[in-house]
Parts: C-alpha cells; structure tokens; sequence
C-alpha cells in the first residue's frame, strides 16, 4: 500500500490472534455442487469423517475421483484399509509436490477469500465463521459458478 510521506502512516485493525478454522472440501465438477466439513484441526481423524461424508452422497454407478495434495494425513496408514475396502467408488488423485494450483478445490477458497474476507475486519473468529458458513451454504445447491471454476475439460 503507498501512502503520501506526508501523511501519518495508516492504522489497521485487526484481532491479535493466531486461532484458525479448518475446512475441507470437494466439489462436483457435473453440476458445481459443494461439498465443505469444518474439523478442529487437519488431521487423519477428520480426513475420514470427509471421506465417509463424501461416499455417503455418491452416486450409483458413478465414481469419486478427489484430487489432494500431500499433506501426511492424505496418506495415513489408518486410512489404508477403508481406502481399500471403498477402491470401486473413491479414487484419491495425489498432485505432484509444491504445485497447490494445479488442485481445482484452491480456486474456490480464493473465490472464497475474495467474495468474505477481503478489505474486512472481524473482531472475532465466529463472526468470520458466521460469514464464510453463510457462503458455503449458498454453494451446496447446485450452481454454475463453481461448476465453471472447477471444470477440467
């Protein structure tokens, strides 16, 4: 940001706090339906409890194919077994290293980002919550928006 020298360098505010919320996501690229799970944290335990949410509203004859990063909890060994046991509707589509974004899921957060949280002070975490929930919820209904970010054709 430039400012005139002759003016008072410009406040910001913003809330002294490190505190974050954890959000995974998947979205179907047929008709840009959104899929969003809030967790405590990134880790195995809430990887699943995405998986299960996201099998539960597969469809029959269809198949999931999730493209992920490699963060560790992608590749646990606890997820082994259920991977295995669900290989005929569930495909995980790992992205080479360091390339975030190749992954079509990152380009809804951006739009995220930009559409709630740019230019805006929250002076606490579930305010922000409050505003981020209220645009995912918009996108759980089938919409073309996402379904023009997200497509790979």
């Amino acid at each position: 940001m430039w400012v005139p020298p002759e003016e008072r360098d410009p406040i910001v505010l913003h809330a002294p706090t490190r505190k974050n919320i954890a959000i995974m996501g998947a979205v179907r690229e047929a008709d840009g339906r959104l899929l969003a799970a809030q967790a405590d944290r990134f880790n195995t335990e809430s990887f699943h409890a995405f998986l299960v949410g996201l099998v539960r509203l597969h469809r029959a004859g269809r198949k999931i194919v999730l493209v992920l990063d490699n963060a560790r909890w992608h590749h646990a060994r606890k997820l082994r077994a259920w991977l295995h046991e669900h290989r005929r509707i569930l495909t995980l589509l790992f992205l080479p290293p360091y390339s975030p974004d190749l992954n079509p899921i990152e380009r809804v957060w951006k739009l995220t980002r930009r559409l709630c949280t740019h230019n805006r002070y929250f002076p606490d975490l579930a305010e922000l919550q409050s505003v981020l929930f209220e645009q995912l919820a918009a996108w759980t209904q089938p919409n073309d928006t996402l379904r023009r970010l997200c497509a790979i054709t």
